[in-house]
């Protein structure tokens, strides 16, 4: 496990507006993701009424839901969170590749940043820690939308 996360870069984050989906799935675990995001981005000076948070059912379900806020253009980012934990069955591994799969394209295909905020774990302690716990992968999301945001605008 890796907690080598980059240094958070000082952004002035006053002038974007940030799209953040976020699954209803393991309700508790993303509720903790996406606190994290919001403070990351609120700290840096983005507006209350400059994110704007949808929830879809789940994380198969970000992809399609993180293509239409970036359609809209009204975002210099987005940022989907969702968490799959392992089961009984492989399922977890299909919607887990699937969803950052589908959130990669969008990013690329559109050119506007997607954060693909998944946490995929083997078992719910290890995405208690990430989520809820000392683990701040919520917060690392929020501010990679605001570095990868400030990268568009320096070349758009």
């Amino acid at each position: 496990m890796s907690q080598l996360s980059p240094s958070s870069l000082q952004i002035d984050g006053s002038d974007f507006r940030i799209g953040i989906v976020a699954a209803r799935f393991n309700e508790e675990y993303v509720a903790g993701l996406l606190d994290g995001a919001v403070a990351a981005l609120k700290s840096s000076g983005v507006a209350d009424d400059a994110i704007v948070v949808e929830r879809v059912p789940g994380s198969n379900e970000l992809p399609v839901a993180a293509k239409f806020l970036v359609e809209s253009g009204k975002f210099d980012a987005v940022i989907a969170l969702g968490v799959v934990i392992a089961g009984g069955t492989r399922h977890y591994e299909m919607v887990s590749d699937s969803a950052n799969y589908g959130l990669q394209e969008v990013a690329i295909t559109t050119g506007t940043p997607v954060v693909a905020g998944l946490i995929v774990g083997d078992n719910e302690e290890q995405v208690r820690e990430r989520c809820i716990g000392s683990i701040p992968k919520g917060t690392e999301f929020g501010q990679c939308a605001l570095e990868m945001a400030q990268l568009r605008r320096n070349y758009s």
